[in-house]
């Protein structure tokens, strides 16, 4: 393990990842992809994987590679890296989850143009040794995911009245257990699957986080104001 390595604060990359510098709910990136295919969380939770896995890849890739890729081309490099990546991503996924691959279409080949990921690539991979690099990725995909599986989960429940409907298109049978009818005979709010119900999901898990960060850091100011007579 290099010195690079051993001086990382792997903890703040972890928290950057999943939440204080979120791809969505800091960065409000990725809100297409976000918004056209999370109707189920099973949809959510394919995208999301996918994507972290070009994330960790590109990350590592881009790191290694750093020393031999000159200022001038460094974003034309960095595109083709992401978009090989994303390339045996999409023939992957139409190759052993065909299903699943019908339903997320478009949106898989269009990881290429998930800004996250060439913004990681640019401000971290590229300055940071592989083991960081790869590991900022595997937080920021997993941050992505988990918004991702969350706000299809909303509006599925509230949409259909299912969780992961569908599951087993990600990997076969072994996923089946997951799909779960939480309410039965439910007519449905169609509302809700359909793009503006996206757009009200995501409004509400930005102002329900916003929301928990002031009184967090109230909490906080609180604590160390009352803190501060006992030392006197």
């Amino acid at each position: 393990m290099t010195d690079e390595t051993k001086s990382t604060d792997w903890s703040r990359i972890a928290r950057d990842g999943l939440w204080d510098n979120n791809v969505v709910m800091a960065q409000t990136l990725a809100l297409c992809p976000l918004l056209a295919v999370t109707g189920t969380a099973t949809n959510g939770l394919g995208l999301g994987l996918a994507t972290a896995f070009v994330l960790v890849l590109s990350g590592l890739s881009v790191s290694v590679l750093r020393g031999i890729i000159t200022p001038q081309v460094r974003i034309p490099v960095f595109v083709l890296i992401i978009a090989v990546l994303v390339t045996l991503v999409d023939l992957g996924m139409n190759a052993w989850m065909h299903d699943l691959h019908k339903v997320l279409g478009l949106f898989i080949p269009l990881i290429v143009t998930n800004c996250a990921i060439l913004g990681r690539a640019e401000s971290f991979a590229s300055r940071n040794a592989p083991l960081p690099a790869m590991f900022d990725g595997l937080m920021m995909g997993i941050g992505f995911t988990l918004v991702l599986v969350t706000l299809g989960a909303i509006r599925e429940i509230i949409g259909s009245g299912t969780l992961f409907a569908n599951a087993s298109m990600l990997l076969g049978d072994s996923l089946r257990w997951l799909e779960v009818t939480l309410i039965p005979n439910y007519r449905g709010f169609l509302l809700m699957i359909l793009p503006p119900g996206g757009f009200i999901a995501l409004g509400c898990l930005l102002a329900g986080k916003r929301l928990l960060e002031r009184r967090l850091a109230a909490r906080r100011e609180a604590k160390a104001a009352a803190a501060v007579p006992a030392r006197a």
